[in-house]
């Protein structure tokens, strides 16, 4: 039997889309918001998400793209959403089928209008992160294990957390292939309400490209040696977690 060009082409597209993903949708305080379609026409989205061409992998820790999988620019119809401090939000994905990796979400204030803002200049603070939870690294419970199995992630914007108009970068990291790391970061725009008071500073703030590094052992890692078998710590790539003190 054979099969012609197109099909098997058509075949490794669909596949190579299947085994990645992006986060398509967004619930904050109980309201659904639908996220950027990256296979859909540009033109015609309107979203709260940060545009994105694909479902690909960044295969660089330095990438210029890496800080919400794109070239750091709003959409022509970007859309933001009001969120009081110490909401609730989750982060829904159509697909993802890699369970070895952690799960980071990180925020940046932009310095006036987020639409104006350049993702790639901004200070980014982690707000929450899942790595190893039990088991050992190369067949443990992971962050993108319990993605892979409900498609979503749920965190809370911190209380303290003074007004302003925010991104929030909600990323994967993908460890199943050995010393090849796969990064997944897709942004929405928020404007953060309350009365909170409070910024992360120092430690807590890197800027992407800037926050990783190639030759990080959370990174630059095979979870299948020797060693690996029977290692139950990780330590998760980026800044500690800010939890609003």
């Amino acid at each position: 039997m054979t099969f012609s060009p197109l099909i098997v082409l058509a075949t490794c597209i669909v596949s190579q889309v299947l085994a990645h993903g992006g986060v398509v949708s967004y619930t904050i305080g109980g309201q659904t918001f639908a996220g950027w379609q990256p296979y859909n026409d540009p033109s015609s989205q309107s979203s709260i998400e940060r545009p994105y061409s694909s479902y690909d992998p960044i295969l660089s820790a330095t990438a210029s793209t890496i800080s919400c999988n794109n070239n750091g620019q709003a959409s022509a119809h970007q859309l933001t959403t009001s969120v009081p401090a110490g909401t609730q939000i989750v982060a829904h994905w159509s697909q993802w089928t890699h369970a070895q990796g952690p799960v980071m979400v990180y925020m940046a204030k932009c310095p006036g209008l987020c639409t104006a803002a350049n993702s790639a200049t901004l200070d980014w603070f982690k707000i929450a992160e899942t790595g190893l939870i039990s088991g050992t690294l190369p067949s443990g419970v992971w962050g993108t294990g319990q993605v892979m199995d409900t498609l979503s992630y749920t965190t809370s914007i911190p209380s303290s957390l003074a007004p302003g108009e925010y991104l929030i970068r909600h990323e994967l990291l993908a460890l199943h292939q050995a010393n090849t790391p796969q990064f997944y970061p897709e942004c929405a725009q928020l404007t953060v309400t309350g009365s909170g008071t409070k910024t992360p500073s120092g430690s807590y703030l890197v800027k992407f490209p800037g926050g990783y590094s190639a030759s990080d052992p959370s990174i630059n890692i095979n979870i299948y040696t020797t060693e690996a078998a029977s290692t139950t710590t990780y330590k998760v790539p980026g800044p500690p977690v800010w939890n609003g003190q």
